[in-house]
């Protein structure tokens, strides 16, 4: 247990960020899933779920939730994997 009023203060700021820390992973993974459910659907649907899952995706790397390369690798792959399924 912290000890010092430092410490303390510490561990409050830790915890207020590890909360919007998982908020935004959560919102990140929820954004990607729902895009990434559209496969096979009308490109126009697919289109705006993929606007919102980049939307997500660089919210997240901006607050330094995920890094950037993780950001670029989440967004090609999701593309890649949309276009496959309308190419169909």
């Amino acid at each position: 247990m912290a000890i010092t009023k430092s410490a303390k203060k510490a561990i409050r700021s830790s915890e207020r960020k590890r909360v919007n820390n998982v908020r935004t992973k959560r919102t990140l993974a929820n954004a990607v899933k729902v895009a990434g459910a559209t496969a096979g659907k009308e490109r126009k649907e697919q289109n705006e779920a993929l606007a919102k899952a980049y939307q997500a995706i660089d919210k997240a790397m901006k607050r330094g939730v995920i890094k950037k390369n993780t950001a670029a690798r989440k967004k090609s792959r999701l593309a890649q994997r949309l276009k496959k399924s309308s190419a169909k």
